[in-house]
């Protein structure tokens, strides 16, 4: 779809020119920070040389010195717990690291991780029963439980306590448990709220870690919190930005042996490692064998010692990888043919499928697709046990979790965050959710809500990305939500030598500005093709700028986001609150 471009305004100029000083940096860096409410010397240092020292109390968190209390009573009495995952990356990270330390700390533990396709998201009275089973008296649920309600009680009543670590939105009722550890609960005053779900169990270990004296121990493993946080897009801000900094650096240096396993089978190399290949290249290793079988694969990788069984652990992950990739694209394609149908008598309305035979697993993924490709919320639900059940994902400005409760009477259950979300259904009230669902995201759009938006930092010449400059710009690394890589616009680049398709439509080509020339790339900008050759003297483009390494050379290369003919117009001006900014991730 046809963007709309937007240049981020610059609001502060004074502090713009104050902060360019003390730092010593361009002008557009300068700026680019203050925009991130990056806007003194004391913050600039905090986001260019982040430290452990400046990671949050654990014991700031609500319920904090319950659970410890509860851990270290069972530890010292050898009760035999169990640590409650999920089946997605989060959730598999979070089970594996709590494992590992819990059992670092001599604690009789074992790790439970649902099935996804019997027992779906968070605690399952059949995940209690397996614990009751194994006469296991404390359950540690992460990565889920906020809303388990009746589950907790379930587990009361046969005698089991639950410690909750969890990251998602509370309903109404929090669960009668333990102790609940979530930054979003109402009572909470934690002063960071966005952790992952193995974020707010690293706060757990933190806190244990102060009562035996191990304060440097949680630190091991910061790996698995990054793997966490960089997959389930948590912002890349503040505690997150420090976790995420770090557990970075442990993957680069000194990788586990299921990690490093996975690395290798997944042809990353050691050393650059960065939070976007965790998200493109890892996450849906570890996510696939939860998609199509049992996702206890995954912590079996993740907390393997010995890298001749890694290695075999991770040659599964990816066979079962190549088969979720087959699946995914021969329902993309029959959803896609169905999407069509929908937005040609109605261009606005949002994308609602169903299809009995479609498999549970990839429904998530196909959906955030179908987002991608016509930028309208979208769900995608199969028939499992009777009941329909999928998932939802959205778009920019479009809470889904908010729309799906104005459905509430037609759905058995749902959960999620406002850009993503399960949910389950009757089978034959589909077209009356279906219906509802339209309206009520009919009522909740704003203008300009389904034309994608692309934000733009800063409009360059190509001189004025120097070695300096980009040095500066790697150091904004980690990137993601609420640190996302600067976007910029350069006016009136013309084409050097010949532009060209590669791979499956990627438009490869040089572009020369100011008598600067930098190769450029646009994934699945191959469709541009013609407007390259029609206007190649005359072309504003949108671009990150990122590294290449190609024969052993490594270079700047302009990552294209989008183009078009030049010009004279000025870009519409947007001033854009970094707080709100951050909410709508």
């Amino acid at each position: 779809m046809e963007a709309r471009w937007t240049l981020r305004a610059v609001q502060d100029v004074d502090r713009v020119r104050q902060l360019k000083e003390e730092i010593h940096v361009p002008e557009v860096i300068a700026s680019i920070l203050v925009s991130r409410d990056i806007d003194s010397y004391e913050k600039a240092k905090a986001y260019f040389r982040p430290s452990l020292a400046d990671l949050h109390n654990p014991f700031l968190m609500h319920d904090m010195e319950k659970a410890v209390s509860r851990i270290v009573q069972g530890q010292a009495s050898g009760e035999k717990m169990l640590v409650y995952g999920d089946y997605d990356v989060d959730g598999t990270n979070s089970a594996s690291s709590m494992f590992m330390f819990l059992r670092q700390i001599e604690c009789n533990v074992e790790v439970y991780i649902p099935d996804r396709m019997t027992e779906g998201y968070g605690i399952s009275e059949t995940g209690i029963d397996y614990a009751r089973s194994r006469d296991i008296t404390l359950i540690i649920a992460i990565d889920c439980g906020i809303t388990a309600v009746s589950q907790v009680e379930y587990a009361r009543k046969h005698n089991i306590d639950v410690i909750i670590c969890d990251h998602h939105e509370p309903a109404e009722t929090t669960p009668d448990a333990y102790a609940v550890l979530d930054p979003l609960k109402p009572e909470d005053t934690y002063p960071f709220k966005y952790l992952s779900g193995c974020g707010v169990g690293f706060k757990l270990m933190q806190g244990l870690a102060e009562y035996y004296d191990v304060r440097e121990m949680p630190y091991e493993y910061l790996d698995f919190v990054a793997i966490a946080a960089a997959a389930d897009i948590v912002p890349l801000i503040g505690e997150n930005r420090i976790l995420v900094y770090f557990g970075l650096r442990l993957l680069n240096e000194r990788p586990r042996p299921g990690i490093k396993a996975l690395i290798e089978s997944s042809g990353l190399s050691f050393g650059d490692l960065t939070a976007g290949q965790i998200v493109f290249v890892m996450a849906p290793r570890i996510n696939a064998v939860g998609r199509l079988g049992d996702a206890h694969r995954a912590v079996d990788l993740l907390t393997c010692q010995d890298e001749a069984v890694a290695t075999e652990y991770a040659l599964i992950l990816e066979e079962e990888n190549r088969n979720r990739r087959k699946i995914d694209e021969d329902t993309f394609n029959q959803a896609q043919v169905y999407a069509d149908r929908i937005l040609a008598e109605s261009v606005d309305a949002p994308i609602v499928l169903h299809n009995e035979d479609w498999h549970p697993g990839v429904l998530g993924i196909v959906a955030s697709r179908l987002v991608e490709r016509y930028y309208r919320p979208s769900i995608m639900l199969s028939t499992v046990d009777g009941v329909a059940k999928g998932s939802a994902r959205s778009i920019i400005g479009f809470n889904i979790y908010e729309a799906l409760k104005r459905c509430e009477h037609t759905l058995v259950q749902f959960g999620g965050h406002k850009y993503a979300a399960g949910l389950a259904l009757e089978v034959d009230r589909i077209d009356e959710f279906r219906e509802c669902f339209t309206a009520v995201a009919r009522e909740m759009y704003t203008s300009d809500i389904l034309t994608p938006e692309i934000k733009i930092d800063a409009c360059i010449e190509f001189s004025d990305i120097t070695a300096r400059f980009f040095r500066v710009l790697k150091q904004f690394a980690p990137f993601g939500p609420g640190n996302q890589r600067p976007v910029f616009v350069t006016r009136k680049a013309e084409v050097y030598g010949e532009p060209r398709i590669v791979g499956r439509n990627h438009l490869k080509l040089k572009l020369r500005n100011a008598g600067v020339v930098f190769d450029a790339i646009g994934f699945n900008l191959g469709d541009k093709l013609p407007v390259v050759r029609e206007s190649k003297s005359n072309l504003d483009v949108v671009f990150t700028i990122e590294e290449n390494t190609w024969n052993g050379n490594t270079f700047p290369q302009l990552k294209l986001k989008d183009l078009r003919k030049g010009t004279d117009e000025e870009l519409p001006v947007e001033v854009i609150d970094f707080s709100e900014e951050i909410l709508k991730t």
